[in-house]
């Protein structure tokens, strides 16, 4: 039976290997917590906020004058010829590009509220990642958990959360 010596090497390793292994110290912040606690962020959010409201009254005028160019076609359109009626259709579908291009301008993947939004969170983000990370090495923290981004956590100590010490070393209230 050549298993018995790999079954005797397992046990011990089972056994006595987790004895050496290092204790993990573990914490956990709430980000939501402290971003709402950031005034910085609350500003940016606004600013956000304002841009959005603006490009997409703009979009929205786009779409009023394209559906009314619609309409006044359908109304007029038996007394046009027909080289009227494509110049008018024409000129339609372009307003409807033209406000599909707005919006991908605006609120695209690669869009304008991205890159504002990426110039103002961004910078906030690293700060407070690193006020983490320097608690962490401060307070010889080797986890650092988002408990607001964690559903499968159930129940965590109130003395584990190291958020207000976070905001604490940000300089927020």
């Amino acid at each position: 039976m050549k298993l018995k010596p790999y079954i005797v090497l397992l046990s011990f390793v089972l056994c006595f290997g987790t004895a050496f292994a290092k204790d993990q110290s573990i914490a956990f912040i709430d980000m939501s917590y402290i971003l709402k606690n950031l005034p910085q962020y609350e500003q940016a959010n606004e600013q956000l906020t304002m841009l959005s409201k603006r490009w997409q009254k703009e979009i929205d005028a786009a779409q009023q004058e394209a559906r009314v160019m619609t309409t006044n076609y359908q109304t007029e359109q038996i007394f046009l010829s027909e080289t009227m009626r494509r110049e008018r259709e024409q000129e339609i579908v372009k307003k409807e590009q033209e406000v599909l291009e707005l919006k991908r301008k605006y609120f695209g993947q690669e869009g304008e509220l991205y890159k504002k939004r990426e110039a103002l969170i961004k910078p906030i983000q690293d700060e407070i990642y690193n006020a983490i990370q320097d608690l962490a090495n401060e307070k010889k923290i080797d986890i650092v958990k988002d408990r607001s981004a964690d559903p499968a956590l159930i129940y965590m100590s109130s003395k584990l959360d190291i958020s207000d010490q976070v905001l604490h070393k940000l300089g927020a209230k």
